[in-house]
C-alpha cells in the first residue's frame, strides 16, 4: 500500500497516534504528581519523564492496534470509527512497524532516566509495560482479542501510571496513591469499553473476541456504568478516611456531565459512540485535575 496522496503525512501519522486518547495517559500522571506534591515529594524531572513516556506508551498502543487490526482483518471501509491509517492507505505496514519501534525506543530511553531515578521496581514496570503493549493486539496471543483489553488498560493506564509516577517522585507507595489509581484505571477503561461497544458488530464478525464481544452490549454498558460509580466513589473515600479535606470532592463537580454519559451510552449506537468516546476522555481528564487540586488543596 502506498500513502495515499490525498492526506499528508504528517496529518496520517497525528490520525494514527489517535490524539483523543493522549488524555489517558496525561491523567493518571497528574494525578501521581499531585499526590507526591501533597505529601511534599513532588520532583519536576522525574514528573515531566512520567508525562512523555506515558504518551510515548499510549501512542505505541495505538500504533500497534492499528497495525494488528487491519493485519487481522478486523478493520474494515464500513467500521463505525474514524479512519485508520493503515485501513485507509494513509500510512503503509513498513512505515507503520517502524513507527512503532520508533515509538518504543524513545519510550525506552524515556524508561532509562526513570530507571536510574526508581532503580529496579521501574525497570519490572517499563519492561512489563512495553511487552504489554506489543502483546496488547499482536503477537500469538493478543490480549485485545481475547477480553484482555480492559484489564490492560486499568492496570497500566491506570494502577501502574499512578503508582509509577508516584513512586519516581517519593520512592514509596501509600494507600492513597493506591485508591486514586484505581479511580483513574476505571475511567481510563471506560474510554476502551465505549470503543469497544461501537465496533462490538464488526469485532465479533472478525472473531477479536473484546470483552464486549463476551458480555454483550447490555452488559458492556453496564460495565461502563459501574466503572464511572467506581471512579466516584474514590473522592469520599478520600475525605472520609482523612486522607484529605473536603476539597478531595471537587471531582464530583462533573457528575452532572457524567450521569449524561451514562444515560447516553444506553441511546447511542455505532458512530454516534465517537462523540461518547471523546467526552469520556474529556471528563477523565477533566477529574483528574480537580481531584489533583483537591488533594494538594
Amino acid at each position: 500500500m502506498a500513502i495515499s496522496p490525498e492526506v499528508a503525512p504528517w496529518r496520517a501519522w497525528l490520525l494514527a497516534a489517535r490524539p483523543k486518547t493522549l488524555p489517558a495517559a496525561v491523567a493518571p500522571v497528574v494525578m501521581g504528581s499531585a499526590l507526591a506534591g501533597a505529601d511534599g515529594a513532588f520532583a519536576p524531572l522525574p514528573a515531566l519523564a512520567a508525562l512523555l513516556g506515558a504518551l510515548l506508551l499510549q501512542i505505541a498502543v495505538n500504533l500497534a492496534n492499528d497495525y494488528a487490526d487491519f493485519v487481522r482483518g478486523v478493520d474494515t471501509p464500513d467500521r463505525a470509527g474514524p479512519v485508520r491509517a493503515a485501513a485507509g492507505g494513509l500510512i503503509s505496514l513498513p512505515a507503520l512497524r517502524r513507527g512503532i519501534v520508533v515509538v518504543l525506543a524513545l519510550a525506552a530511553l524515556v524508561g532509562l532516566y526513570l530507571i536510574a531515578v526508581g532503580g529496579w521496581p521501574i525497570l519490572a514496570l517499563g519492561v512489563a509495560a512495553i511487552l504489554s503493549a506489543l502483546a496488547y493486539t499482536g503477537g500469538p496471543f493478543p490480549l485485545g482479542y481475547h477480553g484482555l483489553g480492559d484489564l490492560f488498560v486499568f492496570l497500566f493506564f491506570g494502577l501502574a501510571a499512578v503508582c509509577g509516577t508516584y513512586y519516581v517522585q517519593a520512592l514509596t507507595l501509600t494507600a492513597p496513591v493506591v485508591v486514586a489509581a484505581a479511580a483513574i484505571g476505571a475511567l481510563t477503561t471506560a474510554i476502551l469499553v465505549v470503543n469497544n461497544l461501537r465496533d462490538i458488530e464488526g469485532d465479533a464478525q472478525a472473531g477479536k473476541r473484546t470483552l464486549a464481544v463476551i458480555l454483550g452490549p447490555e452488559r458492556t454498558r453496564l460495565e461502563y456504568v459501574t466503572l464511572l460509580a467506581l471512579a466516584y466513589a474514590a473522592p469520599p473515600c478520600f475525605w472520609l478516611a482523612g486522607w484529605a479535606s473536603a476539597w478531595a470532592l471537587l471531582p464530583w463537580l462533573t457528575w452532572p456531565p457524567a450521569l449524561g454519559l451514562m444515560r447516553r451510552i444506553y441511546t447511542a449506537a455505532g458512530a454516534e459512540l465517537n462523540k461518547t468516546l471523546a467526552d469520556t476522555a474529556r471528563l477523565g481528564l477533566l477529574f483528574s485535575l480537580l481531584f489533583a487540586l483537591g488533594v494538594l488543596l
